[in-house]
């Protein structure tokens, strides 16, 4: 499936519209990666435990919504949109992608 964040793709020709289509992730961060944040932010650095968990939802929302644009038929999605949100009392990760489901013909 192709999956682009332009409105079309090089070298085809959109043939069919399906709709918006989502996939979303919410995950919690647990307390021993919330700790070794709170240590980072204190003496400085990166994350590691935050950024894995970011791009595990990343990559879930992703396929979540190339599986819903796969159900309707679609060849791709263009115009992909990913969101992130913060939940509750900021142990919550809400990643959603969004696009347009469509069918390509290569020219």
């Amino acid at each position: 499936m192709i999956v682009t964040t332009t409105q079309s793709v090089e070298g085809y020709k959109i043939t069919g519209y399906y709709g918006i289509v989502f996939g979303e992730v919410i995950t919690g961060v647990n307390f021993f990666k919330d700790f070794g944040a709170g240590l980072r932010n204190i003496v400085g650095g990166r994350s590691q435990g935050y950024e894995e968990e970011l791009e595990k939802a990343r990559v879930g929302a992703l396929q979540e919504m190339e599986q819903r644009a796969a159900q309707m038929g679609a060849h791709a999605v263009v115009g992909v949109d990913i969101d992130y949100e913060v939940l509750g009392q900021g142990n919550m990760l809400m990643v959603s992608a969004s696009g347009t489901a469509v069918t390509v013909e290569a020219l």
